[in-house]
């Protein structure tokens, strides 16, 4: 299955790393998805789409997001959230009249599998404690890259992960983030867990 776009942003942009990242997660072959940090709902159609595909309509996806523009997360490092293409802008303002990284867009995206989504808004370093979240069979990080976000990210991934599950964190080699690294290093160390760096993209672990 092919990577698309949907007309959107997505960090997973570059040539055939989308494709890859679909590839590992047919590997794998989850009926449960976590996905922290949705950003336009492009990496969450996708996988929609392909449990889909799998499962018929036996399968569930979770994501996260702050769904806002707020200047609390100016210094996150995100996509530009702007279009380089005019139609792209034109499409949003004037027809769709979506803001694209919104809760409104990233649902309408999604119809498609609307009793199979579950879209929840908020800072997970504030939320997950209050999440009733359990045994998910594979979660995708790439929210806030701040160290201290990508290892709460990591240690409330590591108490719901089913027992044969999947962690795959973003952005491993991106030198605007360092604490991601970090983070993943740490996290590894402490919880005894060897992970794995794929196409130098991409941290796996595999928990069994």
């Amino acid at each position: 299955m092919k990577y698309k776009k949907y007309f959107r942003k997505t960090s997973l942009k570059q040539k055939n790393i989308g494709d890859l990242f679909l590839k590992l997660i047919q590997e794998k072959n989850p009926r449960s998805f976590l996905e922290i940090g949705v950003f336009h709902g492009v990496t969450a159609r996708n996988v929609c789409e392909l449990m889909f595909k799998n499962h018929g309509e036996q399968f569930e996806y979770i994501g996260i997001d702050i769904f806002s523009d707020s200047k609390n997360y100016d210094k996150e490092v995100v996509p530009s959230k702007t279009f380089n293409n005019p139609f792209k802008t034109f499409y949003f303002r004037f027809i769709k009249r979506q803001n694209p990284y919104s809760l409104v867009a990233v649902e309408d995206l999604l119809s498609k599998f609307k009793k199979n989504i579950k879209l929840i808004v908020g800072d997970t370093n504030k939320i997950f404690e209050n999440l009733k979240l359990k045994n998910i069979e594979f979660i995708f990080i790439d929210g806030g890259h701040d160290y201290k976000t990508v290892k709460n990210d990591l240690e409330y991934s590591y108490k719901i992960i089913s027992k044969n599950g999947t962690i795959l964190c973003d952005d491993w080699n991106l030198s605007q983030a360092l604490g991601v690294r970090k983070a993943i290093e740490d996290f590894s160390k402490e919880k005894n867990i060897n992970f794995k760096i794929v196409h130098e993209r991409f941290a796996q672990f595999n928990l069994f």
